[in-house]
């Protein structure tokens, strides 16, 4: 399946795999990047040199294209940006702020610059800052979102921007929003998931935690009324 994404990327298929901190190491990104998507190791707030030694493994195992997500609330941001640069990674993500200052240095070393975003706003600032692409990010995902839910969110920026968008949120409702869009190119989108592949047996974290997940009995919260239900 070709779209700008994959062709952008090197990659197979148009899914990145969500950089959830502390799960997705280095073990779930070689197996989604050997699989065909964009493997991603979240990087959350750990040190730069625990980022490093988990970059090394991916290497050990693939040699496909993978990313680093960068949450830029973690005090050693600076550092895990240079680390990115320094093994090679050729594509980044980013939360949790604006990563505007790394822009000329990753662009320098070839790397692929997708920040996660949850406004127009945002998208617009970031595409003209260079950016490769978009996460957006819609208020059903994990980590630091926005208000705005995905059916909502991807709309607007895929109508606002002109780099690829990586829609991230409910799946219905992302498909919602990327293929019945009139006039839109899906050719240019992309899907971004982390619960789905928190279900495989790739993932290494709380045994508990996974296996209650694998059987559906996690809950979701619904922002909008405050309720909690099972999904």
């Amino acid at each position: 399946m070709k779209t700008r994404i994959t062709e952008i990327l090197g990659i197979e298929y148009p899914i990145l795999q969500g950089g959830m901190a502390w799960v997705a190491e280095h073990n779930l990104a070689a197996a989604v990047s050997e699989a065909g998507g964009l493997g991603i190791i979240g990087a959350g707030g750990a040190p730069a040199e625990f980022v490093r030694e988990q970059i090394q493994k991916v290497k050990e195992v693939t040699d496909k294209p993978f990313g680093v997500n960068i949450m830029l609330m973690n005090p050693e941001a600076d550092a895990i940006a240079q680390v990115v640069v320094d093994e090679g990674v050729r594509v980044v993500t980013t939360g949790a702020g604006n990563p505007s200052k790394y822009m000329e240095m990753w662009k320098a070393a070839g790397v692929k610059v997708i920040p996660v975003v949850a406004s127009v706003a945002m998208a617009k600032l970031m595409q003209r800052g260079g950016a490769d692409a978009v996460v957006a990010e819609g208020m059903e995902s994990g980590g630091h979102i926005g208000a705005i839910t995905t059916m909502a969110l991807v709309p607007q920026i895929a109508d606002a921007v002109e780099i690829p968008v990586v829609a991230a949120g409910r799946w219905q409702r992302i498909c919602s929003s990327l293929y019945a869009r009139r006039g839109g190119s899906a050719d240019r989108h992309a899907l971004c998931r982390g619960d789905r592949i928190y279900r495989t047996r790739e993932v290494q974290g709380n045994a508990h935690q996974i296996k209650g997940y694998r059987l559906g009995s996690h809950w979701h919260d619904d922002r909008s009324s405050g309720q909690k239900y099972p999904q």
